[in-house]
């Protein structure tokens, strides 16, 4: 394990920004963000990015790198990683990586699983009943042959769903069975990891909560502004939990309110997700947190769990 970088990761609202800001403020490091949708500019509120102010008190990276349009892959978010790291160890600072996009950590920890290559004709095929609304039977199939990816995916995850349905048609085994072989190499860079746990019901509630704040913060406005902008957001930015749903509110298809339920209802489904995909990182520290702890305790717990960690020297 190494005192140099830190990797804070935990489902939606499990307070993990606060604590790798608390960590950072403390260790004079700078922090890289581990997020697939904080990567978009002007997608504020609905990722849920840190204050501005949080931001000119720490240096942050991965945050505002792209324009909403644009497309965004894990292969992407590992050069800009890669250059961040690249460029704190220059200035000799300390490195606090935080996130809850499980694939993204995992690239960064692993690096990537390619898998075999692809077939033009059956991902056609796929990508045509995808786009003919047969999505949701496209997500049906793979939990029949696949439950450990379906339940690692989001229904709405037409890349992906897409992705493993012909790794199955190209050889006969789930995608998730080929991963399992790759999981078992180590990891290519050394981390100290800690991972922020709490009830599955007090998560819940506070991802009900969170969502209550976005959408008094001014979500639908947020949205409204995105897509009046001259350039049509990528799929990957209307597919995103929040704008996804109230982009069909604004379009006449559901009211705010059941937009609103709709949003907590999907991001406790990836939270599920997270869950699962987490489960599956190897030397997490876990820190189990009560329901109504408040960062400062977590922070002070946090610190004595590193000197623990490393009793021969005081990290902070």
């Amino acid at each position: 394990m190494n005192t140099n970088r830190l990797l804070i990761l935990g489902v939606t609202a499990s307070g993990k920004g606060r604590l790798a800001f608390d960590l950072a403020e403390s260790l004079r490091a700078e922090i890289i963000s581990i997020d697939s949708m904080k990567v978009y500019r002007r997608m504020d509120i609905g990722t849920a990015k840190p204050p501005r102010e949080a931001r000119e008190r720490v240096k942050y990276h991965l945050i505002d790198v792209v324009e909403p349009s644009e497309a965004f892959s894990v292969g992407k978010f590992l050069d800009l990683a890669y250059d961040a790291i690249e460029q704190i160890n220059s200035r000799k600072k300390r490195i606090i990586a935080v996130g809850g996009t499980a694939l993204y950590i995992k690239a960064l920890l692993y690096g990537l699983f390619e898998g075999p290559g692809s077939d033009k004709q059956i991902r056609a095929e796929l990508q045509a009943e995808a786009e003919a609304g047969r999505l949701e039977e496209l997500y049906r199939q793979l939990t029949e042959i696949d439950h450990v990816t379906a339940e690692r995916v989001s229904r709405r995850d037409r890349k992906r769903i897409i992705r493993a349905l012909e790794v199955y048609k190209l050889t006969g085994k789930p995608i998730s069975s080929l991963q399992q072989q790759f999981d078992a190499e180590k990891p290519l860079h050394d981390w100290t990891i800690i991972g922020l746990r709490r009830e599955k019901s007090v998560e819940s509630s506070r991802i009900n909560q969170r969502v209550k704040k976005i959408i008094e913060a001014g979500l639908v406005d947020e949205v409204r502004r995105l897509l009046a902008e001259e350039k049509p957001l990528s799929q990957q930015a209307r597919c995103a939990i929040g704008y996804a749903e109230i982009i069909d509110h604004l379009n006449g298809k559901t009211s705010l309110e059941d937009a609103t339920e709709l949003i907590k209802k999907n991001t406790r489904r990836f939270a599920k997700n997270q869950r699962t995909w987490f489960k599956t990182f190897k030397d997490v520290n876990w820190l189990d947190t009560d329901p109504d702890e408040q960062p400062g305790k977590i922070f002070s717990r946090t610190k004595t769990l590193l000197n623990r960690i490393f009793p021969q020297q005081e990290i902070i």
